[in-house]
């Protein structure tokens, strides 16, 4: 059934974004996406999560299709339980990039995602998990957290906000590592050049969808490339002011249904 509007593919941010704060989805928003699904159009979820970090998620939320996990650095088929696609950061980059950090700012905490479905979050001494209801695993060295292919690194400063974090880790990361901004407490190095936006076109590619046939949802910095990829942008009201700087509308917050509002005007 071809969709009733020209958006053919729904791209959603899940933290802050389609999850109220305690990982859950509104019957609502789930009623708000059935009515986008009956109209023939996609939901595409485009997380900064690894995939093992979302896996019964999706199956919670009815979504046995693709995801674009780890900010666009893997490409998870949920129906098959498998990747079809993804890059890893060299652990070598990755560790330059942080002594370069620590050069200027000093001791940073660190954890990373490592590569795969069965892949673990591990974290150093120090570093404290922004979301507290996923699952880590602590090392006690830091030389612990490359000792598997990883997707990405998550860093934290005692002392600096995450903007100051962010500005100056792109300032001295230079083409080493993408920086970007995911949620508060999360700065992460991710391969150079992976964006949530290009996950989000190799997903659509293979749906036989483009960007002039997307609406995209989200809240953070990260989401930035996400916007300009996609035909239109919505922020949530509880968005990064970033990333509200270059939407082409704001919603209501994650808490009080901001996507179902956009979808039931679109999907009537």
């Amino acid at each position: 059934m071809a969709p009733s509007t020209v958006y053919a593919l729904v791209a959603t941010d899940l933290d802050g974004t389609l999850l109220r704060g305690d990982d859950t989805l509104s019957d609502r928003s789930l009623a708000a996406l059935a009515r986008a699904a009956r109209a023939g159009a996609r939901h595409l979820v485009v997380t900064g999560r690894p995939a093992p970090r979302v896996r019964s998620l999706l199956a919670d939320l009815g979504c046995g299709g693709l995801a674009v996990c780890g900010q666009g650095a893997q490409l998870y088929d949920a129906a098959a339980g498998r990747l079809l696609w993804s890059v890893t950061l060299d652990r070598e980059l990755a560790e330059t990039a942080l002594g370069k950090i620590e050069a200027e700012v000093g001791q940073v905490y660190a954890a990373v995602d490592q590569d795969g479905v069965d892949g673990l979050t591990l974290i150093e001494p120090g570093y404290r998990m922004p979301h507290p209801t996923l699952p880590a695993v602590r090392v006690g060295r830091r030389d612990e957290l490359w000792a598997e292919p990883i997707s990405k690194v998550l860093l934290r400063h005692p002392a600096l906000s995450d903007d100051e974090l962010a500005a100056t880790a792109r300032d001295v990361v230079g083409s080493l590592a993408t920086v970007t901004m995911s949620g508060p407490g999360t700065v992460e190095l991710q391969p150079w050049g992976v964006t949530k936006a290009t996950g989000l076109a190799l997903a659509a590619g293979r749906l036989g969808l483009g960007p002039r046939q997307t609406v995209a949802f989200g809240d953070m910095p990260n989401d930035i490339p996400m916007f300009d990829w996609a035909a239109h942008g919505v922020a949530m009201a509880n968005a990064h002011p970033e990333l509200k700087a270059v939407a082409d509308e704001i919603t209501l917050s994650n808490e009080d249904d901001g996507i179902a509002v956009v979808l039931e005007r679109l999907f009537p």
